[in-house]
């Protein structure tokens, strides 16, 4: 657990403050209800704005890029979500290798506890395990601080379990979150981590059109989002990041770019 306390953001603080003082102005003028009830109505619309949208810092850090180190060491994060999946991740594991390129799957603990072998196996190759909560409920953003607490506790204590280390960061669902999140992630010393740019590998089918969200700007820093759980599937029954990660790995050697996990990127030294 965290030692410190955690920094409330200010939008938050900002709406603690309009909460006390709408109750204050109710108090003095209780005609006034109305207005009230629409300041608050219009906080609640930004919070939940905020929440889902997953780029979003308003709630609270959020890592979107590498730091500038490395960015000077011109790396890019290579990130894969919610799997393992025996029938997708060991031909990542392979496309990976072939290019030398090295990933953070931010894996299901639900699923990884159903296939302990093939989680050694991406950390046996140099990948970096982190948490992606334990069940991937679709209603995750609509939990509380200790239903986000449960999920995330019982990821943790799978991963640490199965691999002897415990995450550092965790990605949401989708993305997706309320303004409980935050608080129970600082207490774990966990960091929320997005990303820079989202293949919609889920249910995109053109192996083309995912390319070229992942690869039109690309810079140094960037964290791109792919699956090998959930991933959308071609005519042939190959999921998509299959057809994507050749191409997208060859952009990187071509660019000068060197695809490293997400804890090796946080290292401060240039």
């Amino acid at each position: 657990m965290s030692p410190t306390p955690w920094p409330l953001p200010p939008l938050l603080r900002a709406s603690a403050v309009l909460h006390l003082g709408a109750v204050l102005a109710l108090l003095a003028a209780p005609a006034h209800w109305p207005w009230v009830l629409a300041a608050l109505a219009l906080d609640h619309a930004v919070l939940t704005a905020c929440g889902l949208w997953p780029r979003s810092t308003a709630l609270g850090t959020n890592l979107l890029r590498l730091p500038p180190a490395a960015i000077a060491r011109r790396e890019v994060a290579l990130t894969i979500d919610d799997g393992p999946d025996p029938a997708v991740t060991p031909a990542v594991l392979d496309l990976l290798d072939a290019a030398g390129a090295k990933a953070t799957f931010f894996c299901i603990a639900d699923r990884a506890a159903a296939h302990p072998a093939l989680l050694h196996e991406i950390r046996r190759r140099g990948h970096s395990v982190q948490n992606h909560s334990q069940h991937h409920r679709h209603t995750f953003s609509l939990l509380g601080p200790r239903g986000f607490a449960r999920e995330i506790d019982a990821a943790q204590a799978t991963f640490t379990a199965l691999t002897g280390e415990a995450p550092t960061l965790f990605r949401a669902p989708a993305g997706l979150r309320n303004p409980f999140l935050a608080p129970v992630l600082h207490r774990r010393g966990l960091t929320l981590t997005s990303w820079t740019r989202r293949a919609f590998d889920t249910r995109t089918t053109d192996p083309q059109q995912v390319l070229d969200r992942l690869t039109r700007g690309l810079a140094a820093g960037d964290i791109l989002l792919l699956h090998d759980g959930h991933a959308a599937r071609l005519p042939d029954g190959r999921a998509v990041v299959l057809a994507v990660l050749p191409a997208l790995l060859d952009v990187f050697r071509q660019t000068g770019l060197r695809a490293v996990t997400v804890p090796e990127a946080l290292r401060t030294t240039p």
